[in-house]
């Protein structure tokens, strides 16, 4: 559990601060764009034409929205990076082996028989489970699909999902009454491999001489940027070849007609862009392409000019469809629903998918293998000390139902 009592409390509070005067800017900004923007669409309607001036007003207003959105949640990231608890609790004897390595590179106690975790030769030793849990929380943090799909730790290379194709049936009964055997499900298995991945943040060996520097924290810091990035873009794009497979990977067909293990899509009539008039609507046609119980926990999922894009749209009561959170590091919503940015995601284009919808938590499946390996290398670019680290990783949908496409399309 973490212990408050040992956080520098000056900081939190100045950074709260920050936190709270950035939230209010962002918030004025927004009423300051919806003014300039409805003063174009008044413009549009009374002289049939658009003022150039006016609209890059209102564009310029849109980008600094954008941009004081990405910085406030940095800022909120920041705030919540998780931290190793700096207690005087009693080092274990792996744990102070393996610091030990990574200080001084000394591998001896580690090659112990007692300690045996690996060997540099194999590609490292594996981390003890407090340096593996700190890199595990600080990637989270910084991944935004992480925070909203199924995560799931596994002991082999592979997990094995079981699916149902649909076939059960639940019936009801009266008391006393006989109960008859209900038709079996037809199930399918889902294979999610995990593939390595790595990153190799390097170190001054001033740096780790250095007693007061939390050598774990600094590897946590170090590889959750380069982890997060690489991950996040795997999860969205990757063809499953040696890295996860993204929920745009799959075979994508339209609604009606998809196949169980495609991706359906709704089209916005319009190559490349969305309706002229009501453009809203079909984001109300995707919202409603779930089925109700999808529907409960969705959000959307796009990039950050999709979402200025979307910002301009009213509804039928000229009420903006986009609304920012009120919380720092919160989603701003979208008829609703949560919006969480991807920057993986496409541009809007024509025939491209630039907006998802769904339930990510029962559509997408990250499966992680247990343990982190870090091998130290003191020789690759002197001066400096490397730490390669690597880990494997694994993803794919495991519900088509759940997820959903926007494209950009005629049909």
């Amino acid at each position: 559990m973490h212990d408050k009592a040992m956080e520098p409390e000056t900081p939190a509070v100045a950074g709260g601060g920050e936190i709270k005067a950035a939230m209010t800017e962002f918030l004025e900004a927004f009423e300051a764009f919806k003014d300039a923007n409805d003063e174009r669409l008044g413009e549009l309607e009374a002289k049939a034409g658009e003022d150039v001036v006016l609209a890059e007003k209102v564009e310029r207003i849109n980008a600094a929205l954008t941009e004081q959105k990405a910085a406030i949640d940095r800022m909120a990231l920041d705030a919540r990076r998780p931290a190793l608890a700096r207690a005087a609790a009693p080092v274990d004897e792996r744990k102070a082996a393996f610091l030990s390595y990574m200080r001084s590179g000394d591998a001896s106690r580690l090659e112990s028989k007692a300690l045996s975790t690996g060997t540099g030769a194999e590609g490292g030793y594996l981390a003890p489970e407090e340096t593996a849990a700190a890199v595990a929380a600080a990637v989270t943090a910084a991944s935004p699909m992480r925070r909203i799909a199924s995560v799931r730790e596994i002991g082999a290379n592979v997990y094995r999902k079981p699916t149902s194709l649909g076939g059960l049936v639940a019936s009801w009964v009266g008391d006393g009454g006989d109960r008859e055997q209900t038709p079996t499900s037809s199930l399918q298995a889902i294979d999610f491999a995990t593939a390595e991945l790595y990153a190799m943040p390097a170190a001054t060996q001033a740096l780790l001489d250095d007693g007061v520097v939390d050598v774990e924290q600094w590897l946590a810091d170090e590889v959750q940027g380069e982890f997060a990035a690489q991950e996040t873009t795997a999860f969205v794009t990757g063809n499953g070849t040696n890295k996860p497979t993204g929920f745009l990977h799959p075979t994508k067909s339209p609604e009606a007609t998809r196949g169980a293990s495609e991706i359906g899509y709704v089209a916005t009539g319009v190559a490349g862009g969305f309706p002229e008039t009501d453009p809203s609507d079909v984001l109300i046609d995707l919202i409603y392409t779930p089925k109700q119980s999808y529907r409960a926990n969705g959000r959307f999922v796009m990039n950050k000019s999709t979402v200025a894009t979307v910002r301009k749209f009213k509804d039928a009561d000229g009420n903006y469809i986009w609304q920012p959170s009120v919380e720092a590091g919160g989603p701003s919503t979208l008829l609703g629903y949560p919006v969480t940015e991807i920057e993986d995601m496409a541009s809007i284009g024509a025939d491209a998918y630039p907006i998802a919808f769904g339930d990510f938590r029962r559509g997408y499946l990250i499966v992680d293998r247990q343990g982190l390996q870090i091998l130290r290398d003191p020789y690759t670019a002197k001066p400096y000390v490397l730490f390669y680290t690597t880990k494997r990783v694994g993803g794919g949908v495991q519900d088509f139902d759940a997820i959903k496409l926007l494209k950009f399309s005629v049909t």
